[in-house]
């Protein structure tokens, strides 16, 4: 009976460590598969006709309208807006008191940051006007800025052409950093001696 049961008990083990081998040996996976599996992936999220606010505090601050929008989560992320976007801007009464209109935008989520290109403009209630080719937009200082040519048309003063350039969201202080064009000012705006 002992012998018979150290033969049951050998013959298990034999059956149990055979069973593992052969387990272990059939788990082996190409490297292909294993890339597939594990590799690094970025999700896309699309979306169309999009008509998104912008809220700082329980403030609306913006309201944007974009025919479609592609939210990238990978390394970095960030929204495209391929094809164009339209974005009003709202001051601390929730009145509009700038717009603006892209073809293309990408906003950085961590940034806060907005970069417009091509074909950008953004004016303001009083009519100021805005036009370049490359802009971005701080949504934390409520700043544009530039270091590509830039056209500014007020109602007060012509600024034709300028490169690089900061001004508030609202277009109130604009401060071109190398004037290339003509500047028609007021009397009273020239400096006195």
């Amino acid at each position: 009976m002992i012998k018979k049961a150290a033969y049951y008990k050998n013959n298990i083990l034999q059956a149990a460590l055979f069973s593992s081998c052969l387990f272990f040996f059939s788990c082996e996976n190409d490297q292909k598969t294993i890339d597939e599996w594990t590799g690094k992936r970025e999700l896309v999220e699309e979306a169309k006709n999009v008509e998104s606010y912008l809220s700082q505090n329980g403030t609306l601050k913006a309201k944007l309208v974009a025919p479609t929008m592609i939210r990238f989560q990978g390394d970095t992320i960030y929204t495209e807006f391929p094809k164009k976007l339209h974005v009003d801007f709202y001051n601390t009464l929730a009145k509009r008191e700038s717009w603006l209109d892209a073809r293309y935008g990408k906003y950085f989520e961590n940034l806060n940051k907005v970069l417009l290109r091509d074909s950008v403009v953004v004016i303001n209630i009083k009519g100021d006007t805005l036009q370049t080719s490359e802009l971005w937009w701080d949504q934390n200082s409520k700043k544009f800025y530039t270091d590509k040519e830039v056209r500014i048309a007020q109602k007060t003063k012509h600024i034709y052409g300028g490169k690089g350039m900061v001004a508030d969201q609202d277009l109130s202080n604009v401060e071109i950093k190398y004037p290339t064009g003509n500047v028609l000012m007021n009397n009273s705006e020239l400096p006195t001696q």
